[in-house]
């Protein structure tokens, strides 16, 4: 009995040990988790948060064209032989820009007259034997038909002839160049790329997302900024809109058409325009330094509710301007967004905030 009452009592006192050091470890890590209720409290600065009803924006970037781009071809296939030019330089009407090798086309041609001097002395064959009574009228009406063909075959090679040569159809420059001397293309082949630079309108063109895309309209307005024209403002419109996405971005083109009052723009300049679509919506606007960790649409800021508490809190991006962001969702439940001091916060960081 007395070995089983000690058995027990050491039994007890195990127990007993072990829940006080559960327990320790319990307070303890709650004591982490929490902020010490003695912590100093931050100095912050915030402000007051209103929502605005505005014109809703895209921003998007780009590079300067023409609207009478050209995309130029051989009419038949074959070798290219000579490609003239190189991306960016200037061109003048009818200047021979690519060439393809001739031995192939040379052939056919002289095939295809063959054919007609063959053709036309069997018509005439034919005729005179016809005029003897010896050949029928349909041997005669055969006769002149195929003559016809092989004429018709012979104006075609040489035709052909004529478009292994590639012009320039206007003066301008080149915008991209796609194949080079020895590579075998097919009829109609993109060979190059050109514009008119003299004549044509001015047009920037950007890429947005699908869903840009479609709030945009035909003839919404634009503000352009042009990297060599800096502190000037370009008005646009937006005058077309692909139909297909870019195959390997995924994006799709605006092409907003400039109105250039004496500036000398050139092709392939750096453009960044705001384009004011039809859509109105609700949002907050802020300072940049509110905003943290900002990626893509998405990033958070500080709020208080209490004004003795900071809370971290996600929020949705909508646009940006140079002065401010434009928040749409996150800040329905704050009393005041925290603008200075947020680089030291924590969740639920006690705040004194500064007037």
């Amino acid at each position: 009995m007395k070995k089983f009452t000690t058995h027990f009592t050491v039994t007890l006192l195990v127990m007993t040990l072990l829940l006080i050091v559960l327990q320790a470890c319990t307070d303890s890590k709650g004591k982490e988790a929490s902020v010490p209720s003695g912590a100093e409290p931050i100095p912050v600065k915030v402000m007051s948060l209103q929502k605005s009803t505005d014109v809703s924006a895209i921003n998007a970037s780009g590079q300067l064209t023409t609207d009478d781009e050209t995309t130029l071809a051989f009419k038949i296939g074959g070798i290219v032989n000579r490609v003239l030019v190189k991306e960016g330089d200037k061109v003048k009407k009818g200047q021979l820009l690519a060439t393809l090798n001739l031995t192939e086309i040379n052939t056919q041609v002289s095939q295809a007259r063959h054919g007609y001097e063959k053709a036309e002395r069997d018509f005439k064959r034919v005729t005179s034997l016809y005029r003897d009574s010896v050949a029928t009228l349909e041997q005669l009406q055969n006769a002149e038909t195929a003559l016809a063909v092989a004429k018709e075959q012979l104006q075609a090679a040489d035709f052909n002839r004529s478009f292994s040569e590639i012009h320039a159809p206007e003066s301008g420059y080149v915008l991209r160049k796609f194949v080079n001397s020895g590579q075998v293309v097919s009829i109609g082949d993109p060979i190059l790329l050109t514009n008119g630079a003299a004549s044509g309108n001015w047009i920037l063109k950007v890429s947005v997302s699908d869903k840009q895309w479609g709030s945009v309209s035909l003839h919404d307005k634009a503000a352009i900024h042009i990297d060599a024209f800096p502190g000037r403002t370009f008005p646009a419109i937006v005058s077309r809109k692909s139909e297909t996405s870019d195959a390997q971005t995924g994006t799709f083109t605006l092409e907003l058409q400039i109105k250039n009052e004496g500036a000398r723009l050139a092709t392939g300049m750096f453009g960044s325009a705001v384009i004011q679509t039809g859509e109105t919506q609700s949002s907050w606007s802020v300072p940049y330094e509110a905003v943290l960790d900002a990626n893509d649409n998405e990033g958070f800021v500080f709020i208080t509710t209490d004004h003795k508490t900071a809370h971290k809190q996600p929020v949705i991006i909508e646009s940006f301007n140079g002065k401010s962001i434009r928040i749409s969702k996150g800040l329905e439940n704050a009393e005041a967004l925290i603008i200075s001091g947020s680089a030291y916060l924590t969740d639920n960081s006690p705040i004194n905030i500064l007037k």
